[in-house]
């Protein structure tokens, strides 16, 4: 993309830059934005409608009623395989993969703890994918955890 603009005052620039970061927003993660708040909203719905105590497996094929409702892509047992120096390490399942661009994890516990947040995080580097979400159906209410991967660093938000 090349944008060849004079700017005549601090006003001029100050739009311009705005328009710019929006722009970029939506190229670089408004995507993924706007399907983890359809798929917290699906999830949102199955508990209202579902309650707390059933397995994952449930919830799993309740949000997935939820999520072909609304048109999106997605498959569900996702296969993810792990390398190490071009040798397969591991291979694990991640529960949903919406749009090619969001893994879900879900969980069916009382409450999330770090090594669920540390299973979704490397589900990311694993299949190179820059935002999960981690979802649990608990016995409270439905907690939802956004993660956002730099596929360049080790570090998670």
């Amino acid at each position: 993309m090349l944008i060849i603009m004079r700017v005549s005052d601090s006003l001029s620039l100050i739009i311009f830059i705005k328009k710019m970061i929006t722009t970029l927003g939506k190229w670089w993660g408004m995507e993924q934005q706007k399907i983890t708040e359809k798929v917290i909203g699906c999830a949102y719905r199955v508990y209202n409608r579902m309650g707390y105590g059933f397995l994952e497996s449930v919830y799993e094929k309740c949000l997935a009623s939820e999520l072909h409702k609304t048109g999106m892509n997605f498959s569900q047992q996702h296969p993810i395989t792990v390398f190490y120096n071009d040798e397969i390490v591991g291979e694990f399942v991640a529960d949903l993969f919406v749009e090619g661009k969001v893994m879900v994890e879900l969980k069916s516990v009382r409450r999330i703890v770090k090594s669920h947040e540390v299973q979704l995080v490397n589900y990311l580097k694993a299949t190179k994918t820059k935002v999960g979400l981690l979802l649990n159906f608990g016995q409270e209410k439905v907690e939802v955890k956004r993660k956002v991967k730099d596929l360049n660093s080790d570090e998670q938000d």
